[in-house]
């Protein structure tokens, strides 16, 4: 008897929990989370980046054309120059000295030009009486004609000393600043075979320009005019403005790397950036401000149709909107989801009070985060762009059949008895 209890206690302890479980099981639902990111304005930019150095936009390098030492300096590092200013000067000594002896050349030369000229006309008069041999006349013309070749060489080597001397002084040929001064006092200068530099000067710091080296790969996005954004190591957290104002044509090839110079317009107004400082430059290929906005997810979104089938019941009404005009009909039990779209066209879902639905919109400019949106959605429209299944179906699911699909052939269709197609029936009669 006890133990005809203990079998009755453990199957009635087996059905509870058997139960318990049934009741799970078939209260079991699925759920769909759903993500959704709303139209609104914002900005769209496509970038490229490059270094470059920094420099003034009009550089003069200041040498001498004589040789000779230097004698005085008038300025230095930094200093502010105009046009005309005297920079330094070199000993005039020497100059002066060939000057002067050049100068008595000239007067040498001046004195036997007289001298042939005087005997020239009396030469001249004495043939025209035929007392001389036509042989002395002619003599006496190319000596006067030497003297004057003479005369002409003494004035051209006076000339080039006296501007010689004037070269001894070195003045500034534009405004600007002393970037570089190269020489000191008593430094001996020569100007045999090249022009020694003695000073560089910055025409203008408050405008200075980029030269940025760009990859062939990204110059053909740009263009003159675009805007850039640019930072130096000077000012980590400071972001300066420019433009592009030339693109040269000329490549240059570095370890197999072909890369074109980019000029940057650089306005420097308060004085801070220094020429050779490293530009990190941003430039900005594509820009567009104040545009509507779709996500590049909700472009790509497409939803399964099991999570549309569960989601719909969620909504508590009737989920997808049954004129769809902009889909094509599609076969039995697919949705109508999937379309042929090109590089301006793209379907998003669009999240209402009364379901949802999809929609051909047409996009412009993209980031590869969001796309413009030229038409097909309006500011504050939502779209979806995740639709995540969760939980588990039980049997009270498994006759959930998707509204969207049609039903299947026959599937209605009721025997001669009055009972469903396939239902069991009684035996004959």
């Amino acid at each position: 008897m006890k133990k005809s209890l203990l079998y009755i206690g453990s199957a009635v302890v087996v059905l509870a929990i058997g139960y318990v479980a049934y009741t799970s099981l078939v209260k079991t639902k699925q759920t769909v989370a759903v993500e959704t990111a709303k139209i609104e304005k914002g900005t769209i930019s496509n970038t490229v980046t490059a270094t470059g150095t920094l420099e003034a936009v009009k550089t003069v390098e200041v040498g001498t054309q004589v040789s000779g030492v230097i004698e005085k300096l008038f300025v230095d590092y930094n200093s502010q120059v105009k046009k005309g200013q005297l920079l330094a000067q070199l000993d005039e000594t020497p100059l002066i000295a060939t000057l002067e002896q050049t100068k008595a050349s000239v007067d040498q030369a001046d004195a036997n030009v007289k001298y042939q000229k005087a005997t020239y006309e009396r030469y001249k008069a004495l043939l025209a009486k035929k007392l001389i041999a036509q042989a002395d006349f002619d003599q006496a013309e190319y000596n006067y004609n030497n003297a004057l070749g003479s005369l002409s060489n003494a004035k051209s080597q006076y000339e080039k000393n006296r501007i010689n001397l004037s070269y001894a002084r070195i003045y500034s040929p534009i405004d600007g600043t002393i970037l570089n001064r190269a020489v000191e006092v008593g430094q001996t200068v020569a100007a045999s075979f090249s022009t020694p530099t003695l000073f560089t000067i910055a025409n203008d710091l408050t405008q200075m320009r980029v030269e940025a080296k760009v990859d062939e790969a990204d110059i053909g996005q740009l263009s003159n005019g675009q805007r850039v954004e640019f930072t130096v190591d000077a000012f980590p957290g400071k972001k300066f403005l420019g433009e592009v104002t030339e693109i040269r044509l000329q490549p240059t090839t570095t370890n197999n790397v072909v890369t074109y110079t980019v000029v940057i317009g650089a306005p420097n107004p308060d004085n801070i950036l220094k020429p050779g400082m490293t530009a990190n430059a941003t430039f900005f290929v594509i820009e567009k401000k104040d545009i509507l906005l779709v996500s590049a997810k909700a472009t790509r979104f497409t939803p399964e149709p099991e999570a549309l089938s569960v989601y719909m019941p969620q909504m508590g009404t009737e989920g997808v909107r049954p004129s769809m005009p902009t889909m094509p009909p599609m076969g039995a039990g697919a949705f109508p989801i999937q379309k042929t779209e090109n590089d301006s066209t793209r379907t998003v879902w669009i999240k209402e009070s009364n379901g949802l639905h999809p929609q051909r919109i047409k996009v412009g400019a993209t980031d590869e985060i969001n796309y413009e949106v030229l038409s097909g959605l309006k500011e504050g429209d939502e779209v979806i762009t995740s639709m995540t299944l969760s939980g588990k179906a039980g049997k009270a699911a498994t006759g959930m059949r998707n509204p969207l699909m049609p039903p299947r052939p026959g599937s209605n269709r009721t025997s001669t008895t009055g009972a469903p197609q396939g239902a069991p029936q009684g035996p004959p009669q």
